[in-house]
């Protein structure tokens, strides 16, 4: 997920945002300044967006697959 996060304050927001959707296993930063990497099983990405837009009013999905 592409979330804009200048602060520490923000990203510690977004991961707690990410933790709360069903279904995520794990949340993080990626290795790009605004990465949020989440993984998990049956996560609803919509639902993830939508609720990171909430707070940040621009999220946006980078991709989807499946983990290995």
């Amino acid at each position: 997920m592409k979330v804009p996060m200048n602060c520490r304050k923000c990203q510690t927001k977004a991961l707690k945002i990410a933790a709360k959707v069903d279904g995520v296993r794990s949340v993080a930063l990626g290795e790009e300044k605004d990465r949020v990497v989440v993984i998990g099983e049956g996560v609803d990405a919509i639902k993830l967006v939508k609720s990171l837009r909430k707070k940040f009013k621009a999220a946006d999905i980078i991709t989807v697959a499946e983990v290995k």
